[in-house]
C-alpha cells in the first residue's frame, strides 16, 4: 500500500473576496504523479503553495508525514545573482567530482545549460536561463514528491520530450504535482488529474485525454450552465480521437463513451473550402525565400534556403533554442534583412505578429475599450462576424472583467488581449511565436476554435507540441545547419532526426597513442572555449552600454545565442574527451 505524503482536511483559501478554495479535502500518495489544470486566477499556484505549507489556509489543516522531502519549482524563481549557473546548480562540487555522474550529465544536457554555459553568472541570464537553472538544480536532487509549476516554459520541444521522459524514468516510488497548459506533456507524464475552479478541486483519473471526456460527460449531465463550454470541450474531444493512435490508447480513456459523444460532431476544420477562401483573399503569392542566407557571428542560420508558403497553408516551425526561429518569423515581417537572397512577400498580405514580447497598452484603457480600438466588429470569413465583446467573452474576459483596466491585469491576461487584438485587425496571415506561453487551457481551446475557421495563412513556432499539431496541417523544422527541412511526420519525426544527428559518443581509448591525441584535443577544446567565454563577455558589455537601442540589443542578443550553441557543442565534446583520457 503506497505511503500518504501530505494531505489537506478541509482547507479554505480566499485572496481578499476571491474564494479559491472552499473546504477542500484532498491528499498525496507515494508514486502519485498528478497534473493540475484551470484557469488563469481560479487558484492552481494557491493549491500548489498551501500543499507545501508557503502559505496558511484561513481555515482547515495541511499534514506533512514525517521527513517529507518537497522539491519546488515555482513561477517566481529566486535565485542569488551573484552565483554562476554551477554554483547554482551544483554547489562547490569540483567539475571533474559530477563529470563522472551519469545522472547530473543527463539533467544539464537534457535543460541545455551546457549551451548557457556553467560559468555564466546568474545576474546575466534571461528569466527563462534562470528557470531553466533553477529546475536543474532540483533534478539532480532526490525528493519525495516534486512540485512543478509551468516547468516546460522556456523548454524547446526536445527539452519538453526530455523532461517528460525523466519524470517517467523517476523512482516509482516518488510523487510529483504539476501545473502546466501544455496538454501533451499532462498526458505524457500523469495518471491523475486535478482541475481547481469554482474554489474546489475535482479528480479525474488519468491524464489529459481521459480528463477531456470526464468533464465533457459532466458538463453534458449538468447541460443548462455549461452549453457553451460543452461545445468547445466536444471539439477538443473529437480532435483527440482523430489524432495519433497513441493519443487515446490509454486503458483509461474510455472508447465507447468518446465516440457516443461525438458522434455528429464535424471535423475541427474544412482544409479544402479553407484553402480556396484563403487564395481568394491572398492572391497566388504569400511569401517566398528564394537562396535566402542568414548568420549571427559565426553561426549560419540559414543557408541558400528557398522556401515558399502559400496561401491557406498552416505550418508549425520547431528547432533547437538559437536555431533561428524567432529570426526567421523577423524576416518575414520585414524587421530582419537577410544577408543574401531575396524574401518576396505577397502584395495583398496583411499579416499580424505575435511576439513573445508582451505590448504595451495604455494602462488606463479598459480591456473592451483596448480592443475596440482595433475594430468593433470582425469578419471570420464565410459570411461570419463576431463583435469585440463577443470575442471578448470567448477569450475569458466575461462580464465586469471587459471593464478591467489594462494595468491591472496579469500577465497571462495581457497576452490573451494581445492575441484578442490581432485578431480584431481582420489579418490573412497570422504569425505567432510561442503564442501558448501564460495562457490557460480554457483559453487555448478557444483560441484554437476561433483558428479553425480562420482562412488564411497560419505561420506557428511553438515548443507545445499539442498545440501545433491541432492548429497546424505541416511542420517545418530549422535543424541547426541552416536549412529547413520538411517534416511529414510532424514533431515525431523531428525529435527521432534529431536523435540519429546526436553525434557518437567519443570512442574509447584503447592504447597510450589514442590518449596523447584526446588529451592534446582535450586541451585544443579548451582553449577555443576560454576564447568564446572572452567573446561572450564583450557582447555582454556591449548590450549593457546600448541598452536603450533595442535594434542592437535584439541583434547583440541574437549573437550572443548562437556563440552559446557554438560553446555547447564544444562543452559536449570536452566531456567525451575527458571521459575518453580517463580509460
Amino acid at each position: 500500500m503506497a505511503v500518504n505524503l501530505l494531505n489537506l482536511e478541509n482547507v479554505t483559501v480566499a485572496h481578499g473576496t476571491r474564494l479559491l478554495m472552499d473546504e477542500v479535502s484532498l491528499g498525496v500518495s507515494e508514486g502519485d504523479r498528478i497534473g493540475v489544470v484551470g484557469r488563469n486566477g481560479g487558484g492552481k499556484t494557491t493549491l500548489l503553495k498551501t500543499l507545501i505549507k508557503a502559505e496558511e489556509p484561513h481555515s482547515g489543516r495541511v499534514t506533512h508525514s514525517s521527513g517529507l522531502r518537497i522539491g519546488v519549482l515555482t513561477q517566481d524563481v529566486r535565485v542569488d545573482v551573484r552565483l554562476t549557473a554551477h554554483q547554482a546548480i551544483l554547489g562547490e562540487t569540483a567539475e571533474h567530482t559530477w563529470a563522472g555522474d551519469a545522472r547530473v550529465r543527463e539533467v544539464l544536457d537534457g535543460l541545455g545549460l551546457h549551451t548557457m554555459g556553467l560559468d555564466s553568472t546568474i545576474e546575466t541570464m534571461s528569466g527563462g536561463e534562470r528557470r531553466r537553472v533553477a529546475l536543474a538544480a532540483l533534478l539532480v536532487q532526490e525528493w519525495d514528491l516534486l512540485v512543478l509549476d509551468e516547468p516546460t516554459n522556456h523548454l524547446d520541444v526536445e527539452g519538453v520530450a526530455w523532461l517528460a521522459d525523466h519524470l517517467k524514468q523517476r523512482s516509482p516510488v516518488q510523487a510529483h504535482l504539476v501545473v502546466t497548459h501544455d496538454r501533451w506533456f499532462l498526458d505524457e507524464v500523469n495518471s491523475t488529474t486535478w482541475e481547481v475552479h469554482d474554489g474546489v478541486v475535482d479528480s479525474y483519473e488519468g491524464g489529459y485525454s481521459s480528463y477531456v471526456l470526464a468533464r465533457a460527460e459532466r458538463d453534458r449531465m449538468a447541460s443548462t450552465a455549461e452549453q457553451k463550454r460543452l461545445q468547445l470541450v466536444k471539439k477538443e474531444l473529437a480532435w483527440l480521437r482523430r489524432g495519433p493512435p497513441a493519443r487515446t490508447s490509454k486503458p483509461q480513456f474510455r472508447i465507447d463513451a468518446a465516440n457516443a459523444l461525438i458522434a455528429d460532431e464535424p471535423p475541427a476544420r474544412d482544409g479544402i473550402a479553407l484553402q480556396r477562401f484563403s487564395a481568394a483573399r491572398l492572391g497566388k503569392t504569400v511569401y517566398e525565400l528564394h537562396d535566402v542566407s542568414l548568420a549571427f557571428g559565426d553561426k549560419v542560420l540559414l543557408s541558400h534556403v528557398d522556401w515558399n508558403l502559400g496561401p491557406g497553408d498552416r505550418v508549425g516551425i520547431v528547432g533547437v533554442n538559437g536555431a533561428g526561429k524567432s529570426t526567421v518569423l523577423k524576416m518575414l515581417v520585414g524587421q530582419q534583412e537577410p544577408d543574401t537572397g531575396r524574401v518576396v512577400v505577397g502584395q495583398t498580405v496583411k499579416p499580424a505578429y505575435l511576439s513573445q514580447e508582451v505590448a504595451e497598452l495604455d494602462p488606463v484603457l479598459r480591456v473592451l475599450e483596448a480592443v475596440e480600438q482595433v475594430a468593433k466588429v470582425v469578419d471570420l470569413g464565410g459570411g461570419k462576424t463576431i463583435g469585440a465583446s463577443s470575442l471578448a467573452d470567448r477569450f475569458g474576459f466575461t462580464g465586469n472583467a471587459q471593464w478591467t483596466r489594462v494595468g491591472d491585469l496579469s500577465g497571462g491576461e495581457r497576452r490573451r488581449l494581445q492575441i484578442l487584438r490581432l485578431l480584431m485587425g481582420e489579418p490573412n496571415v497570422i504569425i505567432l511565436d510561442e503564442p501558448t506561453n501564460d495562457l490557460d487551457i480554457d483559453t487555448l481551446n478557444a483560441l484554437e476554435d476561433l483558428l479553425d475557421g480562420w482562412p488564411g495563412t497560419l505561420i506557428v513556432v511553438s515548443h507545445d507540441r499539442y498545440f501545433l499539431e491541432r492548429v497546424t496541417d505541416t511542420t517545418a523544422s530549422l535543424m541547426g545547419d541552416g536549412t529547413v527541412a520538411a517534416l511529414p511526420g510532424g514533431v515525431e519525426e523531428y525529435l527521432a532526426k534529431r536523435k540519429r544527428a546526436a553525434p557518437a559518443s567519443a570512442p574509447k581509448s584503447k592504447g597510450g597513442g589514442d590518449s596523447r591525441a584526446a588529451k592534446k584535443e582535450l586541451s585544443r577544446v579548451e582553449r577555443e572555449i576560454a576564447r568564446l567565454d572572452g567573446r561572450q563577455v564583450k557582447i555582454e558589455a556591449e548590450m549593457a552600454e546600448q541598452a536603450a537601442d533595442f535594434a542592437a540589443v535584439a541583434r547583440l542578443d541574437d549573437e550572443l545565442k548562437a556563440l552559446q550553441a557554438e560553446k555547447a557543442g564544444l562543452e559536449d565534446s570536452w566531456m567525451e574527451l575527458y571521459e575518453a583520457t580517463q580509460d
